[in-house]
């Protein structure tokens, strides 16, 4: 590892703790999102007053009594891309700041031959950190990893593994099966992106991170170089937003910082 390298990795774990100390401390979880919002009916029965949402997660009074409600803090986000994927990542990853902290995940469809080349061209395009990721790898703020070819990748907390398991919907790696454990890992501290694809993977995907509370943006078919897997994320669950490509970046940088609405 050259000096510059050793040097520019800390510096921006720094930068992200400091980004945390200005935003202030992330909210203390106090509900949990299966009781939320529920009343008890006079013959027992548990029934549900409201949908719950993310947004709306560990509300409190202040001291004027106003009531605020804090977003949950994102931890991870994880994206899913085939045919395009390569310049979509690159338009996303082009607009996200130098210290944006909240760690990358993707699993791009790619060849079984593919090489470093991959990460190596997206480095050009930002100042995150991009690789492959390894086996039992610790997840880094501020790091951008990619599915290796020929393998599944998995998610656990703060962790990452790969799979050898047989391929999901012709493809390994498989998009489903990185949101399916990222979304039992992080629950509602995640955020799924579909991008462009000509299959359907990521679909059902996406409807394991809604089932846990997490968040789902994908990218506008009529953007998309191939509109089958943006559309398929679209028809299977209802997703947080639909948007265009140069919109995602912008999208993530809002979610991931911390939000106070006001009731």
């Amino acid at each position: 590892m050259s000096g510059e390298t050793a040097v520019r990795r800390p510096l921006s774990v720094v930068r992200c703790l400091l980004s945390v100390v200005r935003c202030g401390t992330p909210a203390t979880r106090d509900w949990l999102p299966d009781t939320y919002g529920q009343r008890t009916t006079n013959n027992g029965q548990r029934v549900a007053t409201r949908d719950w949402s993310p947004v709306t997660y560990g509300q409190r009074t202040t001291d004027n009594g106003r009531r605020v409600a804090h977003r949950q803090p994102v931890e991870l986000i994880v994206i899913g891309c085939s045919l395009g994927g390569m310049y979509a990542l690159e338009k996303i990853l082009s607009l996200l700041p130098d210290d944006f902290c909240v760690p990358i995940v993707v699993a791009q469809h790619r060849h079984k031959r593919s090489n470093e080349g991959l990460p190596a061209h997206l480095r050009r395009v930002t100042h995150l950190p991009v690789v492959d990721a390894d086996d039992k790898q610790w997840i880094q703020p501020g790091h951008v990893y990619l599915a290796p070819a020929d393998y599944h990748l998995l998610v656990e907390k703060g962790e990452l593994s790969l799979s050898v398991d047989e391929a999901v919907r012709y493809s390994r790696p498989s998009i489903d099966v990185l949101f399916e454990s990222a979304a039992d890992a992080y629950g509602a501290a995640l955020i799924g992106v579909v991008l462009t694809g000509a299959n359907e993977d990521g679909a059902r995907g996406a409807k394991r991170i809604k089932a846990r509370g997490g968040v789902v943006l994908v990218q506008d078919p009529k953007t998309a170089e191939a509109a089958t897997m943006p559309q398929a994320a679209i028809d299977s669950v209802g997703v947080d937003q639909i948007l265009p490509l140069d919109q995602i970046a912008s999208s993530l940088i809002a979610r991931c910082a911390r939000a106070v609405a006001s009731e």
